[in-house]
């Protein structure tokens, strides 16, 4: 008897810490609450800034186009547009998942983020207690405080393998809906979450319902998920809720209303409070048809969140929630009444367009809750407008999302949050993600990945800037000389992201810049390279794997061995979208480094063939690249101060085919390995040699340097800052 009570007992207690844990919320078992009803819950609430109905206390509620909200000191609703920036979980040497950014790191963020003029943010998932701690006294002395859009992330890993809401018993909703659940609790500070690998954890105590404005759950849901959802669940196409319902619904969007309903529920029944919600969508899934998109998935499904209504008994209503973006997907350029529209400063504004069109096929307030272009060097999509995944300045980054931010605002939007706040050094893009090692991004900066330099608030490298590329000579020792020639000396350093060049002439007036050309051959990778060049004659003593051009302002540029070359291997000989027969060792060939932008396509209605894109990534742009200078430019490789007699220039790590420079890694030979595979090296042997001068170079300069395990990087605010704080001045 004793042993089955201790049994009894036991199993009671495993349940009721199951039950407080959350973990039986996707079944319908909530916790249960030892402090009081629904009604002392909400009084432990700043129930002045709230309006109550029906038993309901709500201060943000999404009405006719817009969201209002209620003031406790005037006693009205008031309408506001909202600016905001999405705020990422990572930060440089660490993947998203390990959530570390530090309480002080967002009290600080939030304040510069309110000092630019936004009265949002928005975040992907939920975040560790320090972060809620933060804007919860961050707000509590704010004059200007911010608001919060909260996310609920979808496990990408089950979409891949499972491919459906309800396969494994609904293995993806059922979680899905109990991180939703548990982040309500997050929200009103009444939570404590376990360990679990790359999600929050710890106890949340901050209750930062006050500046609660709404939900936006879910991701960028890939088409063949949303079809292979509706195709194996033909029958899961309604669902009644207590605040939600489907009209007219697919499977899927029978899936986010009743996550939706169920997170509404919560609140309401747990807390006494409701706040406004939102789908996660994108162009690709959206209710419009795209005639010109060439690309068959990014026009194949719907997910028409309008299928989703609501009841009397919910009261800060849907909104909608879109990411768009000016580059892509292909239609933004295609798209023929796009092309046609002009906006009110009379250009093509494709962007303008799209958003008219969206605004159209909803009924209730829509947000565009991502938008943004990259500060990248690398260019991964090229939009009509200009306005480019990548290639963009930092200055042009404000200017072109304050036009973006313009045109959301003019379209009877109800906001817009652009994307991001930080810059991600652990991100990827489709088009140099061979180029590097995945599980090592974090470690240092690819300023050629677009994805990582979306940011407004930039993480430069090194605690301090080995090199400003400003064409002084104060940033460079003695320690850092390569080698001497006739006409300079060679300095070499390196940091997080780039390989730097020091070239100083003072000492000789042998050096034209405006009439030399200099060669700087560079040795990486053994038994491969050119011991001359065909196309001018230089000559080499060691065999080089890249040689940097500087000849003028306009006509520089680093070229690669054609043996060496990762841009050919893989689009010409892997893929066979290139033409061209396989290159030899020691050919005298050096190809300039290209970049691919997009594959060959047809443009459907006209059958226009757009041919296979790239552009040379290896062409070098001519500036200043110090941040303080008057006229920086963040997108300069090189300068030249005459009076100092000093070049400088700046090579990322991967125009040298460098993988992983944190733990030393090289592309290796191509051909032997028939694939892009990565090898340890030592460093660098350079030369440097006058064209005119004739002669062989020598590469009898040797740079090494040390591997890091962690990154030091140092925080920098964009140009596009202080561009958007004085834009968003003007959206109220």
């Amino acid at each position: 008897m004793k042993k089955w009570l201790l049994y009894v007992g036991s199993t009671l207690l495993i349940l009721l810490f199951m039950v407080q844990m959350g973990w039986l919320q996707m079944i319908g078992i909530n916790r249960i609450s030892f402090g009081g009803d629904r009604d002392d819950e909400a009084e432990r609430t700043d129930t002045q800034n709230f309006v109550s109905e029906d038993g309901v206390l709500y201060r943000v509620k999404a009405e006719g186009e817009y969201f209002y909200l209620y003031s406790g000191e005037s006693g009205e609703w008031e309408k506001v547009f909202w600016r905001g920036v999405n705020v990422g979980a990572g930060e440089p040497g660490l993947f998203p998942g390990e959530l570390t950014i530090s309480y002080e790191d967002y009290l600080r963020w939030f304040g510069y983020i309110s000092e630019m003029n936004c009265n949002c943010i928005r975040v992907y998932t939920t975040m560790r207690p320090q972060f809620y701690q933060a804007f919860y006294d961050f707000n509590s002395t704010a004059e200007n405080p911010l608001y919060l859009f909260q996310g609920v992330w979808m496990d990408e890993e089950d979409i891949t393998t499972y491919a459906d809401v309800y396969a494994e018993n609904s293995k993806i909703k059922n979680e899905f809906t109990a991180d939703a659940l548990n982040c309500v609790d997050v929200i009103m500070g009444s939570a404590t979450l376990p360990e679990r690998a790359g999600f929050a954890s710890g106890t949340y105590t901050a209750d930062v319902s006050k500046w609660f404005a709404g939900w936006i759950l879910g991701i960028e849901s890939d088409p063949k998920f949303i079809q292979n959802t509706n195709d194996s669940n033909p029958d899961r196409n309604t669902y009644e809720g207590t605040y939600l319902y489907t009209y007219g619904a697919t499977p899927f969007e029978a899936f986010y209303c009743e996550v939706g309903d169920k997170i509404i529920s919560y609140m309401t029944e747990e807390y006494g409070i409701q706040c406004p919600v939102a789908f996660s969508n994108w162009v690709t899934t959206d209710p419009l048809t795209h005639p010109q998109e060439p690309h068959e998935d990014e026009d194949r499904i719907t997910f028409n969140t309008e299928s989703i209504r609501s009841r009397a008994e919910y009261k800060s209503n849907l909104f909608a929630s879109y990411h768009v973006y000016p580059y892509y997907p292909d239609s933004m350029n295609y798209q023929e009444d796009y092309l046609s529209y002009r906006d009110a400063d009379g250009k093509v504004n494709t962007y303008e367009a799209y958003l008219k069109d969206l605004k159209l096929a909803h009924t209730v307030p829509v947000m565009i809750a991502e938008f943004g272009v990259p500060t990248s060097r690398g260019v991964t999509h090229t939009s009509v407008m200009g306005y480019n995944q990548g290639g963009v300045d930092e200055t042009g980054q404000g200017e072109m999302l304050a036009d973006m931010f313009r045109s959301i605002y003019d379209c009877g939007y109800a906001g817009g949050i652009c994307f991001s706040w930080q810059d991600e050094w652990f991100k990827r893009t489709w088009n140099n993600e061979s180029f590097d090692i995945a599980d090592s991004r974090p470690y240092w900066s690819n300023i050629q990945t677009s994805e990582q330099s979306f940011g407004i608030l930039a993480f430069d490298p090194g605690e301090e800037a080995v090199c400003l590329l400003d064409g002084m000579r104060d940033e460079w020792s003695e320690k850092q000389k390569v080698l001497s020639a006739g006409f300079g000396e060679l300095y070499m350093a390196c940091d997080e992201r780039y390989v730097y060049f020091m070239l100083d002439t003072s000492g000789s007036d042998a050096y034209s810049f405006d009439e030399d050309t200099l060669l700087i051959p560079v040795d990486t990778a053994d038994d491969q390279g050119n011991t001359s060049m065909n196309e001018n004659g230089a000559q080499f003593d060691r065999a080089a794997d890249f040689v940097i051009v500087i000849n003028g302002r306009d006509n520089s540029r680093i070229v690669v061995d054609a043996y060496y070359d990762s841009y050919y291997f893989l689009y010409g000989e892997q893929y066979q979208m290139l033409e061209g027969a396989a290159p030899v060792k020691n050919s005298g060939v050096f190809n300039p480094m290209m970049l691919c932008t997009g594959y060959e396509m047809t443009i459907p209605g006209s059958n226009r063939q757009i041919p296979f894109a790239s552009y040379e990534t290896g062409r070098l742009s001519y500036g200043n690249g110090d941040p303080s200078a008057a006229d920086y430019r963040s997108l300069s490789d090189f300068i030249y101060d005459k009076e100092q007699g000093v070049l400088e220039i700046r090579i990322p790590w991967q125009l040298l085919n460098v993988t992983d420079p944190s733990s030393k890694q090289i592309m290796g030979d191509f051909y032997t390995e028939q694939s892009i595979a990565s090898i340890s090296f030592e460093g660098f042997s350079v030369g440097a040699g006058l064209l005119a001068d004739g002669g062989m170079i020598s590469l009898s300069g040797s740079f090494t340097y040390e591997a890091w395990t962690m990154p030091e990087y140092r925080e920098r605010l964009k140009p596009a800052y202080y561009v958007l704080q004085e834009a968003l001045k003007e959206l109220k």
